[in-house]
């Protein structure tokens, strides 16, 4: 038997031993000396050097708490840095070398802290910059007292808006930006201002060594985040003022002493910078207020693109023009919006609006898989998906872009599928698991979000974190990077094990035993004893069991894969004979069986502990509470829950492990609803819904290309292929899929009593087709068969 404690021990060892010696910083923190440490405040920061000759490279590492905004020679390098938590502080590596030039070069940089008014998922000690040359050549651009500073006394923020106090909003703040007292030119050659010497707050340390500084340095494996021009949107609706249409595209005037409003829709949901350009109107007052859909008197959302009858509520920025030309206003931060709606009040001079322009932002995906059938539907289902991946993954993945930007396991464990199905880009998935594994608590599990300055623990989601770690040994190539996370996988078998009841079933009353948000789940718990013993908690565990079993039997401890698998074989009998109800056919979620669900049963079909022959009629009776499609001669018992959106990813495991995914495009119409309803992103839940881009919406990404294509690896490492379609009423698709190996192509075509399938493999991939339970095998390059339709 195994210890169940110490596993912390075994992490740390695991992962310090491949590091190499740290590099050694030399440049310190800096800050402004009259800057607050923990209060909200903007900084801004300079350097001049001067090169007789520009080199082939100069490359620096570049960090800031919260955040920096980097410019040489008044030219944009880039921000960061990506978030992390004290002990991993990301850095970010730059090549200055395109925007040097001989003679005098102005390095400048932006950094803001807002304390304790910043997003949730930021981890803060307190203001500070720092950029470090790669190589002593560049010594003369360390941050030290060199540097001057600036505090910016033009920037102001603002706590949650009031219009949002009845939800939960832990996103940025609003920005308030008065141009008399702005620094517009801290960046330039001859700025204006009091600069002073920066204040040192200690030389940089790399994590590995003996700490000076709290920060502990790591670099930032991704790469930088997109920014690139995008639509601005147009005018739908004003008031107040003329030729309103012509804007943004053209400059408008707001008279003075006057109130104007534009209501501006992109007609698609994004994540990004907008910059507001004006000139003259000293004394104005701007708002540009920031929404995902508008709302009537009622607090409805209804069809997103009707603007009759609502309104707008959500983040706002304020901008207070000085009568300056060409003020450019953008705001620290992205923004996340559809409707753009602007109130503006001039005082005695007119306000010209000069452009609205908007630069995307988030994560560099490149969408590199396709999809195509004869259902148009499903192609929009599959673009509005991707663009709510897309929208949902910047420096991490995010729950919502809008209301939280948090990492959750939950949402994290689709949102890594995607990446790994439609881009073959791994780097935010790394980045993820690390930052999970990194997350654990003593007691040996997981954060259920991170990285997040407040607490939160989700047992379950702990356990889904060991799905994710097996999820990307089978999709991505890198047994290694899935070795060293076997350490952690241990340690959260180990809290689990140190809390199971007499039955060998997890007892969990403490923490928050979420499940699902679903009626009859309260506070999106699954029924459960007074012990916190429940059919979903046993179910969770199973899973983590039967993933743990399989990693270990390859990759680390044989003898504990065994232990593992054991466990898993009782446990998996344990479940069905507690919670299945001979009576109504379904397994419940307590002992009492007195409330069912189809997410116990959807997992219960997935991981076997239903019986195989029961499993189809299982699926269907529970697809009958929701789906028109499914019918069943039994009635449903009264207290039965359904899933939402999140948890359909797992009704659609249990339909295809019961050998029913002919049937999956039937399970759409909740997505086909949302498309009725005028939405450009996944909502989080059905109306009436907080959040209209919610990631876990998005799993038809997934199961467009692995259930209905029918791609799915079929060993670890992606080593061998698995194509198994399921076409449903559909008679022509096309997919291809960016495996680890290379692509691989479909194309079927229906033709009369038969189906044509050209598979494409890479080389040195191969793998099986397998149609109404039949098996063909696959070789590397062009594959094509005929095969009966029924």
């Amino acid at each position: 038997m195994r210890p169940i404690a110490c596993f912390l021990l075994c992490i740390s060892a695991a992962v310090t031993s491949a590091q190499t010696a740290p590099h050694r910083f030399t440049a310190d923190w800096i800050t402004a000396a009259d800057a607050p440490s923990y209060e909200p405040a903007v900084v801004h920061f300079r350097k001049e050097i001067t090169l007789d000759a520009v080199p082939a490279h100069y490359m620096v590492h570049v960090s800031a708490d919260n955040h920096f905004v980097l410019m040489v020679n008044g030219r944009r390098i880039g921000d960061g840095p990506s978030v992390g938590d004290m002990q991993h502080w990301r850095y970010e590596t730059y090549d200055l070398a395109p925007a040097l030039h001989a003679g005098r070069n102005v390095v400048a940089a932006t950094v803001w802290n807002l304390g304790e008014i910043a997003p949730i998922r930021q981890i803060t000690w307190r203001l500070g910059f720092l950029l470090e040359p790669e190589s002593q050549a560049e010594a003369a651009i360390a941050t030290n007292k060199t540097w001057q500073a600036i505090v910016e006394q033009g920037y102001g923020f603002s706590p949650k808006p009031d219009d949002l106090k009845y939800f939960y909003y832990v996103a940025s703040s609003g920005e308030r930006i008065d141009a008399a007292k702005s620094t517009w030119d801290w960046s330039s050659d001859s700025p204006q201002g009091d600069w002073k010497p920066a204040a040192s707050l200690g030389r940089g340390v790399t994590r590995g060594e003996n700490p000076g500084t709290n920060w502990l340095l790591v670099p930032d494996t991704l790469p930088p985040m997109e920014f690139s021009e995008t639509y601005a949107g147009r005018v739908v609706r004003s008031s107040g003022v003329e030729d309103a249409e012509r804007f943004p595209s053209h400059a408008i005037v707001i008279p003075a002493n006057s109130h104007a409003t534009l209501l501006i829709d992109r007609g698609t949901l994004t994540t990004a910078y907008p910059t507001l350009t004006v000139s003259d109107g000293k004394g104005a007052d701007i708002a540009m207020r920031y929404a995902e859909a508008l709302i009537d008197d009622h607090g409805n959302k209804g069809n997103r693109n009707q603007i009759e009858g609502k309104h707008e509520v959500g983040v706002s920025d304020e901008l207070l023009p000085d009568g300056g030309a060409h003020r450019a206003f953008t705001p620290l931060d992205w923004r996340t919006w559809r409707y753009l709606q602007m109130d503006v009040t001039t005082a005695a001079t007119p306000l010209k609006l000069e452009s609205l322009t908007v630069n995307f932002t988030a994560y560099p995906f490149e969408h590199r898989a396709t999809f195509s059938s004869d259902d148009d539907s499903l192609s929009k289902i599959w673009e509005v998906g991707w663009r709510t991946a897309r929208l949902c993954a910047h420096d991490a993945y995010m729950d919502t872009p809008y209301w939280e930007r948090l990492q959750y396991i939950g949402d994290t464990r689709i949102q890594t599928l995607i990446s790994y199905t439609n881009t073959g880009d791994d780097r935010l998935a790394r980045q993820a698991i690390l930052a999970f594994r990194d997350s654990m608590q003593p007691e040996g599990i997981t954060q259920s979000r991170y990285p997040s300055r407040l607490l939160q623990m989700i047992q379950n989601f702990s356990l889904i974190w060991v799905g994710i770690v097996h999820d990307y040994w089978y999709y991505r190539n890198d047994p290694q990077f899935v070795r060293e996370q076997l350490p952690a996988v241990r340690s959260e078998l180990s809290y689990f094990r140190a809390r199971l009841n007499k039955d060998g079933l997890p007892a969990l009353p403490d923490w928050w035993p979420f499940v699902d948000w679903a009626a009859g789940f309260p506070g999106g718990n699954s029924p459960a004893d007074a012990n916190g013993v429940s059919a979903a908690g046993g179910l969770f565990y199973l899973e983590a069991l039967n993933n743990a079993a399989e990693m270990e039997d390859v990759l680390g401890d044989a003898n504990l894969g065994r232990e593992d698998a054991d466990e898993a074989a009782r446990l998996r009998k344990t479940i069905y004979d507690r919670y299945w109800s001979q009576q109504d056919e379904l397994l419940a979620d307590t002992t009492e069986k007195n409330h069912f669900s189809q997410q116990a049963n959807a997992l219960a079909v997935w991981l076997d502990v239903i019986p195989k022959a029961q499993q189809a009629a299982v699926m269907t009776r529970i697809f009958s509470a929701t789906d028109a499609g499914f019918h069943t001669d039994s009635p449903l018992p009264k207290e039965f829950s359904v899933a939402s959106n999140y948890f359909r990813f797992y009704l659609t495991r249990g339909l295809v492990h019961a050998g029913l995914g002919d049937r999956y495009n039937e399970t759409l119409a909740p997505w086909r609803t949302m498309l009725s309803l005028g939405l450009s992103t996944w909502a989080e839940e059905p109306e009436p819904t907080r959040s209209d881009s919610h990631a876990w919406t998005a799993h038809p990404n997934i199961d467009l290309l692995t259930t209905i294509a029918g791609i799915r690896p079929a060993a670890p490492n992606f080593a061998q292929v698995k194509i198994a379609p399921a076409l449903g009423s559909l008679k022509q698709l096309k997919a291809s899929y960016p495996s680890p190996r290379g692509e691989i192509a479909v194309d079927y075509s229906v033709r009369g009593t038969s189906v044509h399938a050209q598979v494409n493999l890479p080389a040195a991939l191969t793998g099986t087709f397998e149609w109404k339970g039949k098996s063909y095998p696959l070789h590397a390059g062009a594959n094509a068969m005929d095969v009966p339709k029924d």
